[in-house]
């Protein structure tokens, strides 16, 4: 954020953190659909009545559903970062997309399970 207000250009480093950014949410929706498609808590737990718990509708519909449209919306900023040419865009835009997916995924990680 500070490169945008420094009016810094969107050198190597920069590019290299939104990519890192990209592919660890990527591995991440890999792993959570593998889970999902493996464990009990997920597709193999779908009915009417499992969808009028809170915790099962969290973890069968709520959660995968928002971590997928997380990964979407970093992967479009990520995509917009590259056919961008003004670096004040760029910076925008990766602040705009990442900070808008990352939360979407701090909400829906399952906070409950701590507490």
């Amino acid at each position: 954020m500070s490169n945008l207000y420094l009016k810094k250009p969107f050198g190597r480093a920069s590019k290299v953190l939104s990519l890192i950014g990209l592919i660890v949410v990527h591995l991440q929706i890999l792993v959570g659909v593998v889970l999902y498609f493996l464990s009990p808590l997920g597709i193999n737990s779908f009915s009417g009545e499992s969808m009028k718990h809170a915790i099962s509708r969290f973890y069968m519909a709520e959660h995968p559903v928002g971590m997928i449209i997380a990964a979407v919306l970093i992967t479009i900023g990520y995509k917009q970062v590259k056919s961008t040419i003004q670096a004040s865009a760029k910076y925008k835009r990766v602040l705009v997309y990442y900070t808008l997916g990352f939360a979407i995924i701090a909400y829906l990680i399952p906070w409950f399970l701590w507490s």
